[in-house]
């Protein structure tokens, strides 16, 4: 089959690789139908998450046709159209049995690697690394889904697969932002980003009561998308001091809760601050830019919500401790849950609550990746989101 493969920092390419089989009688094959490049697959493509290996399958957002189960998948048949969460799960240790599917203590089969730098393993996540599993990505015509009794949902409606597709994993993301925040009637909410899994935080702020959303980035064409699908009001920190700005949105107060929907290749608009991170970065000497981080604490209001759904992979410089301790800021973060949301989230789509496909600026062939890649990392032509179409 073709797949689209890791080649080293800044390259992916398409390559013929061997098809996945079953090698366990939880998994299935999926044939895929549409994949797509997720902001956290640049963190990959940049070279700050390691354990990659050359020939990496990569995608972790992925959606397709059931061709083959194994004899203990008992909720799918071939022939389902299924949307594939991007954490692995086994549905039966004692973190799923609490929702937190995303640390599922059975997924990762390198659990030592992970222990290592985080003290305990989290799930596997296909397509991300062999410190998270050394499971095959779904940027490829077909996958291996392990536990495919607990994690694909079908997909049992006429919905278009780009108005499904990222259940898989932005939409559930940014809706768990969202609702970290515990959101009140009347609250002010900031979103640091403009990207895809941030314009979802957006609409799901919304969804959840918010009055106000305020959305933070650099480029207009993704402020625009947020004022125009999101309804969000909008900075341009390149233009505009943050937190001056904040706080005069706010009277003065601050946000209720702030969402850093950026991670750990964030900008400052201080050229001085970002280069010093930028090489700090670059030679190892921390491993996440924390600007986006570092504003959000010090924007939101005393005793208000941190909420962190951007990906960050180890270490950085500068971190605020004492303004969020004095402050009394709720820190609530992780990466998704996504199993959780899967049957919330589809029912809000069927009913016409959200149409996720707005995101959606980019269909390429799977061949296309690697111009797919580099359209998305440099923001060219617009760029929210590609969808791949193996």
């Amino acid at each position: 089959m073709r797949a689209n493969v890791w080649s080293g920092r800044n390259t992916v390419q398409v390559e013929n690789v061997p098809d996945p089989k079953i090698m366990n009688s939880r998994d299935a094959i999926v044939r895929i139908t549409s994949t797509a490049i997720c902001g956290s697959d640049l963190h990959l493509y940049d070279g700050y998450i390691p354990t990659m290996k050359r020939g990496d399958i990569l995608g972790h957002e992925f959606m397709g046709e059931v061709v083959e189960v194994g004899k203990g998948v008992g909720s799918l048949t071939v022939g389902d159209r299924v949307v594939v969460p991007f954490p692995i799960a086994c549905g039966s240790c004692n973190q799923c049995r609490r929702g937190l599917f995303s640390v599922c203590e059975n997924s990762n089969p390198n659990a030592r690697i992970a222990e290592k730098l985080m003290g305990h393993s989290t799930a596997g996540i296909f397509g991300y690394s062999h410190m998270l599993g050394g499971y095959a990505g779904g940027q490829a015509e077909y996958a291996r889904v392990p536990f495919a009794d607990v994690g694909p949902i079908k997909i049992e409606s006429g919905l278009a697969d780009e108005q499904v597709l990222f259940l898989s994993d932005i939409f559930p993301t940014g809706y768990m932002g969202a609702e970290m925040c515990d959101i009140k009637p009347g609250d002010v909410v900031a979103v640091w980003g403009a990207g895809p899994v941030a314009q979802f935080a957006i609409a799901s702020a919304y969804l959840l009561g918010a009055e106000r959303v305020i959305a933070i980035d650099r480029f207009e064409y993704r402020l625009q998308m947020a004022r125009e699908k999101g309804g969000a009001e909008t900075i341009n920190y390149a233009e505009t001091n943050v937190l001056e700005a904040l706080r005069e949105m706010t009277g003065g107060r601050g946000p209720d809760a702030c969402i850093d929907a950026v991670g750990m290749e964030a900008h400052h608009h201080n050229p001085g601050l970002h280069a010093y991170d930028r090489v700090k970065q670059a030679t190892r000497l921390e491993t996440d830019r924390g600007h986006a981080l570092r504003q959000a604490v010090i924007a939101c209001r005393p005793g208000g919500t941190l909420s962190i759904i951007g990906v960050y992979g180890g270490l950085m410089d500068k971190f605020p401790i004492g303004a969020l301790m004095n402050k009394g800021l709720t820190v609530r973060t992780g990466q998704c849950h996504v199993h959780r949301y899967l049957r919330p989230l589809l029912q809000r789509i069927e009913q016409g609550e959200i149409d996720p496909s707005f995101v959606v600026t980019h269909r390429l062939s799977l061949d296309d990746a690697p111009t797919g890649y580099e359209t998305f990392k440099h923001k060219r032509d617009d760029c929210v989101k590609v969808v791949l179409k193996p």
